[in-house]
């Protein structure tokens, strides 16, 4: 429509060009062949001029518009080779890091598929997964991750991937946990460890004095012990008096590197799980567990 509103348009002013030219002939004594030549003539002239100033905007406009699409897409190969430049980098990163690649992938691999095709919920769900699990690489490359309450998770995968040594002091009042089925996980976590790596644990059930040493509690060293787990109770208040006592808090050394601990809150209930690889807290926590070992029966 505006293609043809635009012929129409530049034929009305060739005609009024050729009109108003024939017109101005007739002022002059000119012979009317000239005076029709002359009207067609500049008809003409004013015809080409119009297609020739059109064809100018074309051309200025295709100009812009081709300035427009090199600029967008000097934009989107820059911003392709950035992206490909820092997925590079992070993939070179991922293979000089402790991590395996095929692991990384794995994961990237899947995230982009999850709840195709599934609820809303499915991919929220699965955002929050992702956002916990970058929290706790950033967290464990500080030195310390937090966690409120108590992650068994953490407890029982933690004891399959230790390969030298789990050194652990447990209030012997949680000892209904054992019987539970995280309880029951964990122990079995510990037999695998010992029976197929060779990791020898060792455990400290503490109590507050010697009173408190039942049948219950020796049942449960034997228990222990029938896993292959080194066990001794330690009555705190017979520690020597040299003996740095501190808050006693649950806590396990894995692979002398790494600590999980448990805090507790005023009612006593587990609040806080921390892991903690900075080199002074486990250098204590060791320090701590192996005066506790040899004070310990």
């Amino acid at each position: 429509m505006s293609n043809r509103l635009a012929v129409l348009s530049r034929l009305l002013v060739t005609l009024m060009a050729g009109g108003l030219a024939y017109v101005v002939t007739n002022l002059y004594d000119m012979p009317g062949a000239w005076r029709a030549t002359l009207a067609v003539v500049i008809a003409s002239a004013v015809l080409i001029i119009q297609y020739v100033v059109d064809m100018e905007r074309r051309i200025m406009a295709l100009d812009q518009d081709l300035h427009d699409y090199h600029e967008k897409m000097r934009e989107l190969v820059s911003g392709s080779f950035a992206s490909i430049n820092e997925a590079t980098r992070l993939f070179g990163m991922v293979e000089g890091s402790a991590l395996r690649t095929d692991e990384v992938t794995r994961l990237a691999r899947g995230a982009t598929q999850v709840g195709a095709g599934g609820p809303d919920l499915m991919r929220t769900f699965a955002r929050a997964e992702m956002d916990r699990l970058a929290s706790l690489m950033e967290d464990m490359n500080q030195g310390i991750v937090d966690h409120d309450g108590e992650d068994h998770e953490w407890l029982v995968t933690l004891t399959q991937c230790a390969v030298s040594s789990i050194d652990a002091v447990s209030p012997a009042a949680d000892r209904g946990f054992w019987t539970t089925t995280t309880g029951r996980r964990y122990l079995w976590a510990q037999r695998e460890a010992i029976q197929t790596r060779g990791v020898r644990i060792r455990r400290i059930f503490l109590v507050a004095t010697s009173d408190e040493v039942d049948a219950d509690l020796e049942l449960q060293r034997e228990s222990h012990q029938n896993l292959g787990i080194e066990v001794r109770v330690l009555a705190v208040s017979d520690l020597p008096a040299t003996t740095n006592r501190g808050p006693s808090s649950d806590f396990i050394v894995f692979d002398d590197s790494l600590t999980y601990e448990v805090g507790l809150d005023l009612d006593g209930r587990n609040a806080r799980t921390t892991l903690n690889l900075r080199a002074d807290r486990v250098a204590e926590r060791r320090e701590r567990f192996t005066e506790f070992w040899e004070a310990a029966q």
